[in-house]
């Protein structure tokens, strides 16, 4: 009976200290990316250019965060958005490894007297203040408080269990370092946090349950259990995103192949330079000194090891193909305009092919084709081909805007100055009638209703009348843009009545099927607004056109 109790006791402490724990560095972790996460997402960014400040940045964002997996999580959306490359990455995945070893030399110092006033302090300052700053700070030190009040649970569950033959087997067992990794990396898995798992170790090592020995492949599976995350966060990205999840793998598999032969000898290292003999503070520089090892023992072979990943996991052709990237501009031709021009125009009919590509897309999921796929890439939804054009048309205006700004300082003739002008002009209509689609499949086909069971019968033969002539504009509209063509452009506008009387058709047929049909009231919005989407993508063509021919003309 005793000893059921006393395994009652131990499963409720230790458990409960687990859960403060885990909440804990949530807390503190919560409270520091509040303070500074942008700030952090910034400094990634901007200093990892080179190999050493990029592992300094990356050591320095986890001890801010508190987190490697927050750290990994941006690198790989940075790499996706494209705003560092996937060689700009590693050094930061270097230095995030060592970062997340300051929660193992924070949680070695055993402050778990102190829990309760480090957590009231932090109370305080987030209940008290007005000003957000002190909140988020007080947030922070409040989840601090609450870490260590949970090693001190779980240091008390553990400290009956000393003579526990059960437990004493299971801790005989981990002494096998192959056991101990596979131990350590589920474990981590399951936690979401190689701090929390670490944590539990350092307070097995502070009641002597646990030696070093065993506590060091421990140590090396939590490390690689915290991939998962990253494994997690790289699913449904780009491959250059993936090869960054990909990278913090093989960089912890070359970890344990290195030290799990040379275990032992590690240990005797760390006692040597450790100054006391606290075996949890041993455990903690175990942790700090495999992870400073390993970062740089590969910094200076990481050009090497670049070019090992894109040989394990190599870029998809197809996959680069929906990347947004320019295709004709040149920044060398800008000293000589006329030819500069020439790409800039190529640019812009690419622009507008991917427009069109969009806007005869546009209709496919009210009309019965919603989970089809991307006639130019099948491995893509018509939606997610919408939407990935949409990201190539912002890409290209901005580019193309900043080209065009620069050829404007170059020496123009008058003629070229015009052109230039005129083009930044065109770009705008381009990059608004991408705008219109993209946003019709955000925003309607997100409606609770199916798009293409909503309509009609006759509704949607009519809806498909006014596409069938905006996507016949929109593909006449490249063309016209290859040759600047004003004559084209001028008829192009001059089907406008067409269009007029399109509309006006299919909107006296649907105003009398809500007139004599009640059940078509439902779809009065959605038929509206597909409606209005059809008239703005025809205004933006328009625009152009209007761009396009003389002043006069544009009466």
């Amino acid at each position: 009976m005793n000893e059921q109790i006393s395994f009652s006791f131990v499963a409720v402490y230790f458990s409960g200290g687990l859960a403060l724990f885990l909440f804990g560095i949530r807390l503190l972790s919560r409270g520091l990316q509040k303070a500074s996460g942008e700030r952090v997402r910034a400094l990634i960014s901007r200093i990892a250019d080179r190999p050493l400040p990029g592992l300094l940045s990356g050591a320095l964002a986890t001890m801010v965060v508190q987190s490697s997996s927050t750290i990994i999580a941006t690198l790989i959306g940075l790499v996706q958005s494209r705003l560092m490359t996937f060689s700009q990455s590693l050094a930061v995945i270097l230095g995030a490894e060592i970062g997340t070893t300051a929660m193992a030399q924070l949680i070695a110092f055993r402050l778990h007297d102190y829990a309760l006033v480090i957590f009231t302090a932090g109370f305080l300052l987030h209940t008290v203040p007005k000003r957000e700053p002190l909140r988020v700070a007080g947030e922070a030190i409040s989840g601090f408080g609450l870490l260590f009040f949970g090693l001190g649970l779980m240091s008390q569950a553990v400290a009956p269990l000393q003579h526990f033959a059960p437990f004493l087997a299971l801790l005989s067992w981990l002494r096998n370092p192959l056991a101990g990794i596979m131990a350590g990396l589920l474990l981590t898995a399951l936690m979401q946090s190689s701090g929390a798992f670490i944590g539990i170790v350092i307070t097995l090592a502070s009641q002597g349950s646990i030696e070093l020995e065993a506590a060091i492949p421990l140590l090396l599976g939590a490390n690689m259990g915290t991939c998962i995350t990253a494994v997690l966060a790289g699913t449904g990205m780009l491959r250059p995103a993936r090869r960054v999840a990909l990278a913090q793998v093989l960089f912890n598999v070359a970890g344990i192949a290195i030290f799990v032969l040379f275990i032992p000898q590690f240990s005797s290292l760390v006692r040597l330079v450790t100054a006391s003999g606290d075996l949890s503070r041993q455990v903690a520089n175990a942790h700090s000194i495999y992870n400073v090892f390993m970062a740089l023992l590969f910094l200076p072979a990481l050009p090497l090891f670049e070019r090992l990943l894109y040989r394990l996991y190599p870029d998809d052709p197809m996959e680069i193909r929906q990347q947004p990237s320019v295709w004709y501009l040149e920044e060398s031709a800008l000293s000589t305009p006329a030819v500069a021009l020439s790409y800039a125009r190529s640019e812009i009919v690419r622009m507008a092919r991917i427009a069109s590509r969009m806007v005869c897309a546009a209709m496919k999921p009210f009309a019965g084709e919603g989970g089809g796929r991307d006639e130019v890439f099948p491995n893509l939804s018509v939606v997610g081909g919408m939407r990935m054009r949409e990201e190539k048309m912002d890409f290209l205006e901005k580019q193309v805007s900043v080209y065009l700004v620069k050829l404007s300082r170059s020496a123009l003739t008058e003629a070229q100055s015009k052109e230039v002008f005129l083009l930044m002009e065109v770009v705008k209509q381009l990059e608004s009638l991408g705008d219109v689609i993209e946003g019709l499949s955000r925003k309607l086909l997100r409606r609770e209703e199916g798009p293409a069971s909503a309509l009609s019968a006759v509704g949607r033969e009519e809806l498909l009348r006014l596409h069938a002539f905006v996507c016949s504009e929109s593909r006449r509209l490249a063309d016209i843009l290859q040759t600047l063509d004003g004559r084209e452009a001028a008829d192009l506008i001059g089907r406008d009545p067409e269009f007029r009387r399109l509309v006006r058709q299919a909107g006296a047929s649907h105003l009398e099927r809500v007139r004599s049909n009640p059940a078509s009231e439902r779809t009065h919005d959605l038929h509206m607004e597909l409606v209005d989407v059809l008239e703005q993508v025809h205004h933006y063509c328009k625009a152009v056109c209007f761009a396009l021919i003389a002043p006069s003309l544009r009466a």
